[in-house]
């Protein structure tokens, strides 16, 4: 569906919502045709895995190769049933109603991604139910409107498992509705080159960055939360290449956002200085 703009041309709904270039994405295995499969049987897909292992980065590839728009959604612990499916808003002209980002995802046909669905309120995620299964439908019970879904509507969620506590996890009844792809951080060499092409340094470098990431991640066995992300170590290599030397990149970019536990941030600080010494 769309509408006529300018000139007479005509403007799909959710266009300001399309990929402008493509995104970079390098496939670690069959997770590409895997996306493709659950788009083309219509059926949700939810993304596990640890931050900064390229949840995103992948879903807005695929968004791109298959053209469509793509509405990502920050999920937090104030975010309610009501900013996905929209509202009544008065101005001055009287109230008119305004779809959230989920009902324009499901009316005009486009990829819906909720970015860490397990922090967003219980209303919220109730609300996906009829959406995540058979039915494909969306419930606009403030207006009196059963939406059914556009075709190219398609539903993706991701959460890491590894931040779950008591009142973390998904509910079986909202895992049970989505097939489901677990990432996790590439192998060295792919990793190698993920960090070389997006942080713009050597190859031989990118690999001392992520022989670096492996040793923090092997730190969670010690009381690390969780390791360095392939996101951190390109922000190494991009302070890299903007002049810094390595220790001062990876401290800036590694050592320092990983925490704030005074022993771990020695052992970090050690481990960084042992990388490059």
């Amino acid at each position: 569906m769309g509408m006529m703009g300018d000139g007479g041309t005509v403007v799909h709904q959710l266009d300001a919502w399309r990929l402008r270039a493509e995104p970079f994405y390098q496939p670690a295995g069959q997770e590409v045709e895997a996306f493709l499969a659950a788009h083309a049987a219509r059926l949700p897909l939810l993304l596990k895995g640890p931050t900064g292992c390229g949840k995103t980065r992948f879903v807005e590839h695929m968004a791109w190769r298959l053209g469509l728009p793509l509405i990502t959604i920050a999920c937090h612990e104030d975010l309610s049933a009501g900013d996905l499916a929209g509202r009544w808003l008065l101005d001055a002209e009287g109230t008119h109603w305004q779809d959230g980002p989920l009902a324009q995802a499901a009316r005009y046909g486009g990829i819906c991604y909720l970015d860490e669905l397990v922090e967003a309120r219980s209303d919220a995620t109730v609300l996906l139910h009829p959406l995540a299964d058979t039915r494909r439908v969306l419930p606009l019970e403030k207006r009196g409107e059963l939406l059914h879904a556009h075709p190219d509507f398609q539903l993706v969620v991701s959460y890491n498992p590894g931040y779950q506590g008591l009142h973390k996890g998904l509910k079986p009844s909202m895992r049970q509705r989505f097939t489901a792809l677990a990432f996790d951080y590439p192998e060295a060499g792919i990793e190698a080159a993920i960090v070389a092409r997006e942080g713009g340094v050597e190859l031989d470098m990118a690999a001392r960055l992520v022989a670096l990431g492996q040793r923090t991640r092997r730190l969670q066995e010690h009381g690390l939360e969780e390791g360095a992300s392939t996101r951190m170590l390109v922000h190494a290599a991009v302070l890299l290449r903007e002049g810094l030397a390595p220790r001062a990149a990876c401290l800036q970019a590694i050592a320092t956002p990983l925490s704030d536990d005074a022993d771990i941030g020695v052992a970090l600080r050690g481990v960084v200085h042992a990388s490059f010494a």
